[in-house]
């Protein structure tokens, strides 16, 4: 038989339920508070890092601007002192002149006087023999006379066809010319950043979408494209050289094309200079190569300065004030200026290259299916080969010098450890429409590998 509950007792139990309740919701929101409290310790922790490093990084910009300053002041004193040579030997030039013309006209002041004494004292003997009857003295007088006056004529025969002589200074305008047209006393660009450098370069990408973007624009004179070289500049925009189109081709970050540039393309390398300026191989007039610089402004691309090299380009990096250019057989490094600085290395087969974001590596394609790896001097470190790589093409480094390679028969894109030893990832392969890459680049921006092909219309987008 049940018992029965009465009023009293239910109302315990809800007490009790209630209090249970209100319990396990304190205890709970207690919990809450302590992940509350450790969510909040570790952000504090992530900002007092960021912070200390962006302090740091205070510092050090600090540092590296008054370097750089003194750098320039350098450059100044090694002009000043330059300029004051050229000043001292051009004095000496008019001294010398000056000695030399001096001399010769002396020398005639000197004959001129000895022949005007002269025939002054045979004038005045000629004149006490006017009257005399030494007939014999008057003939010889007369004849010493004559031999002076013609003496005398002769030389002022002559000297009748010398003209008046001066000084004139013509200054070397190429001097002044070059100068006024430099924008500065050289360029201003910015380091890959320390965090980024500080990076694992053995960090691996993995590839998770992949898409697609036509190129091509109607004035292009190709059917096909040929994404020669690909760079992102400021603001993501992406700058695309394609050969067959004889264009660089400039993109936003949507991969829509904003404006382009119609340039003698010559095998299509390009590499960033600064956040708004590349470098272009091209061919110019008299079938001469060149490096030509074309700078982004107001959404169109510029071309600015220039300079020849005495052998082919086939394709150029760049690490701060050095060019890297390699030809079919050598790799050779420049000044930005365009000075041969001299030959780095020398292969059989040279194609591509890349420099690492420290500039203490180099790494080059070959037609040997080969990337080979060469420290700053040239000396080569490492090779590797790889049965995914058949005739390596395209090479990138990424400002955290990750080592991005594609394999142009092969239609594989793959990643490589920082000391080009060995593969680290396949990135991409012909069943995820990568045929015949050519070029690769890294979008930091948008964490997203770019591909460009030959002889399609389409960039293909890795993200």
């Amino acid at each position: 038989m049940a018992t029965a509950v009465g009023p009293a007792q239910r109302s315990s139990d809800l007490v009790k339920d209630y209090c249970l309740h209100i319990s396990e919701t304190v205890q709970s929101h207690l919990t809450d508070l302590q992940q509350l409290e450790d969510e909040i310790e570790t952000t504090l922790r992530e900002l007092k890092n960021v912070r200390s490093k962006r302090e740091s990084s205070i510092q050090t910009i600090e540092g590296s601007y008054n370097q750089r300053q003194q750098e320039i002041r350098d450059v100044r004193q090694k002009l000043n002192a330059a300029l004051d040579d050229l000043e001292k030997i051009t004095i000496k030039e008019l001294a010398e002149m000056r000695t030399a013309l001096q001399v010769s006209l002396k020398t005639d002041v000197d004959v001129c006087n000895r022949l005007h004494g002269e025939l002054k004292q045979l004038s005045e003997v000629v004149q006490d023999l006017s009257d005399s009857s030494k007939k014999e003295l008057s003939f010889v007088a007369g004849r010493k006379c004559m031999d002076k006056i013609n003496e005398s004529k002769a030389y002022l025969k002559q000297k009748s066809h010398n003209v008046e002589l001066s000084i004139v200074y013509l200054a070397n305008t190429d001097i002044e010319q070059y100068v006024c047209k430099q924008s500065g006393l050289g360029r201003i660009v910015q380091t890959p950043n320390a965090l980024a450098v500080q990076r694992n370069p053995n960090h691996v990408f993995t590839v998770k979408t992949k898409n697609e973007y036509n190129v091509k624009i109607p004035s292009d004179s190709c059917q096909q494209s040929y994404i020669r070289a690909i760079c992102v500049i400021s603001y993501n925009k992406i700058i695309i050289a394609d050969l067959n189109a004889k264009r660089v081709k400039l993109l936003d970050e949507q991969y829509n094309m904003i404006s382009h540039c119609d340039l003698p393309i010559y095998e299509g390398g390009m590499c960033l200079i600064s956040e708004t300026e590349v470098a272009v191989t091209v061919i110019v007039t008299g079938n001469k190569h060149a490096i030509q610089f074309i700078t982004e402004s107001n959404d169109q691309l510029v071309a600015g300065r220039r300079f020849e090299v005495q052998h082919e380009c086939k394709s150029i990096a760049n690490y701060q004030t050095d060019l890297f250019i390699t030809s079919y057989t050598a790799v050779y490094k420049y000044t930005l200026g365009g000075q041969l600085v001299k030959k780095l290395f020398e292969n059989k087969s040279v194609y591509m290259c890349a420099v690492s974001p420290t500039g203490d590596m180099i790494y080059v394609t070959t037609n040997a299916d080969t990337l080979l790896t060469l420290n700053s001097d040239g000396t080569l470190i490492s090779t590797f080969t790889d049965t995914e790589l058949r005739r390596l093409w395209g090479v990138h480094v990424t400002p955290a010098g990750q080592v991005l390679v594609s394999g142009y028969d092969s239609h594989t894109v793959i990643q490589v450890d920082f000391e080009g030893k060995k593969k680290l990832t396949t990135l991409a392969t012909q069943k995820d429409g990568i045929n015949l890459p050519v070029s690769v680049c890294y979008n930091t921006k948008s964490d997203s590998v770019i591909v460009g092909l030959y002889s399609s219309n389409n960039i293909i987008e890795l993200k």
